[in-house]
């Protein structure tokens, strides 16, 4: 038994049938919906963490064999590896999983998947290099390059950086899908949090009033109250 093969045994030892039923409404699998066609087997996360771990040193080519695979806790156990890999690779080595995860980011196809890794691997990548692929994956037509986009800044911000994450938001304005309004406004929360409220209010003070509502109740969830109420009211 080859130890991928291992890997999607121990994986499948975590199966609850009541998250299989639950997941695909939760995840929006149904037609028209983000997650259109996704199938999940009814894994927890931190049990497909405990997985994860324990083949944390799959060989890369099984773990993209992963990353293809049909089912969404599979991919996510994928993506956990390659962030853990990515962490302990040389700078060679973490080229080839950044190329890697670019190259197959058609399977990394619903949020979480996203959230996990895109920080952890573009981001951290990006880390004092050119930020352009970024601005391509924000103007992507595929939702998830969207996410990626967004979500890789979140490296920069932990660094006190903003100023990548203001650059995308404003690319993202006026996207109309309700998880890229999410993402952003959790990014420009994160600023506040961690750059000084100074620096999100300078943002919103240019784009409150045409911000998607949603991106803004996120953005500004760390504020007074007085501050939520300016925000939202002038937001019509």
């Amino acid at each position: 038994m080859s130890t991928l093969s291992q890997l999607q045994s121990d994986l499948r030892s975590f199966i609850i049938p009541e998250k299989a039923a639950f997941f695909p409404r939760f995840f929006k699998t149904g037609k028209g919906q983000y997650g259109y066609g996704d199938k999940f087997l009814g894994i927890t996360v931190p049990n497909m963490r405990t997985v994860a771990i324990k083949y944390k040193n799959l060989e890369l080519s099984d773990v993209i064999n992963l990353l293809h695979s049909e089912w969404h806790e599979e991919r996510l156990v994928a993506l956990i590896i390659l962030t853990e890999q990515f962490k302990r690779a040389n700078p060679a080595a973490q080229k080839e999983i950044y190329d890697l995860y670019l190259s197959n980011t058609k399977y990394i196809n619903n949020w979480d998947l996203v959230d996990l890794s895109a920080a952890n691997i573009v981001g951290e990548y990006l880390i004092n290099k050119s930020k352009s692929i970024l601005y391509k994956l924000a103007k992507s037509d595929l939702l998830w390059d969207k996410r990626i986009a967004i979500i890789s800044t979140f490296a920069f911000i932990k660094r006190g950086d903003p100023s990548e994450t203001f650059k995308i938001a404003e690319i993202l304005l006026h996207d109309n899908h309700d998880l890229i309004h999410k993402a952003v406004g959790w990014m420009l929360r994160e600023i506040g949090k961690r750059c000084g409220e100074e620096s999100l209010e300078s943002f919103l003070n240019k784009h409150y009033k045409v911000m998607p509502r949603t991106m803004l109740r996120y953005a500004i969830e760390r504020m007074s109250d007085k501050k939520k109420k300016f925000y939202m009211t002038k937001n019509k």
